[in-house]
Parts: structure tokens; sequence; C-alpha cells
């Protein structure tokens, strides 16, 4: 099982647990950057990971930036990608077990290895219920491919 992770130049600290927790783990890992402090853009981060996640690259993705704000709302902007910003473990199960999620997103802000390590070991060893959160995640997957001017006349005429 192959993981993309990325972080901003907040999340280099994290990430490196994160790359050392999931190779420990056995996945091989993609780094996808930042690889210094110096300061970057979490937007072009998320799109390397985002984008290997999308088209089956990998088969996951972890991506850190001072808050995972950031990273969660520019990674679900890219097709295929179901991220979700989990700040415990049982959040990041549940990302897995009702919405598929196929990016973990986390805050370097105040972040501690041992509830990083419990919030990647959730999120790696939960799967997906299937059932009755398929049909949930299967609109989610429509989203990506509404016409929006269609859904905005729509909304207006409605």
């Amino acid at each position: 099982m192959r993981v993309a992770v990325g972080c901003d130049h907040r999340g280099i600290e994290v990430k490196n647990w994160v790359i050392e927790k999931l190779e420990q783990s056995g996945f091989a890992v993609v780094d996808c950057g930042a690889y210094s402090n110096e300061s970057c853009d979490y937007p072009d981060i998320a799109e390397k990971v985002g984008t290997l996640v999308g088209v089956a690259r990998v088969n996951w993705g972890v991506l850190i930036c001072g808050t995972g704000i950031g990273m969660s709302i520019a990674a679900n902007k890219l097709p295929g990608v179901r991220a979700a910003l989990c700040c415990n473990p049982q959040f990041a199960a549940l990302a897995r077990n009702h919405n598929d999620a196929n990016i973990l997103c986390l805050a370097a802000n105040d972040a501690q290895r041992p509830e990083v390590d419990a919030i990647v070991e959730s999120f790696f060893q939960a799967n997906f219920e299937d059932g009755r959160h398929a049909h949930r995640v299967a609109k989610i997957r429509n989203l990506e491919q509404q016409d929006n001017a269609a859904v905005v006349q729509t909304s207006l005429d409605a």
C-alpha cells in the first residue's frame, strides 16, 4: 500500500513523524514535500498529493499544515479526493468508516506525537463500512461531475 504525504513549511516535523509511523506499519511512502521550513504555498502540496490519490497512483494521502484547514479545502477541490481534517482518533476512524476518506489532513499547530500517531493509526486501520454510507459517498462523487451553472439555476428556480 502506497501513501503520499505532504506538508507546508509549518508541518515538517509532523510530516516526519507521520512518515516514520507509516513506514513502521509497512506502508510505502511518497514524500511530496515540503522539504524545509522555508515558506511555501499549501495548495501546491495539496495538489501534488491529491492528484496522486485522485488518479490512484497511491492508495491514500496525508496532508499537514498549521491548522489542516487549508490543506483539506484545497485537496477537496480535486477529482476523486475525499480529504478529512481529523483532530482525534475517533474522527479519523469515522472519516474512513462513513465517508470513505482517502486523504487524512492534520494540524501541525500544537501537535503532540502520541496523538498524531494515534490519529494516523486509527485512520489507516479503519475501513469503509459501505452499507448505508455507500449511497452518500456516491452522491459526493456525483458532486464532482455536476454542471454548477445548472445547479445554481435549479436552486434559484426552487
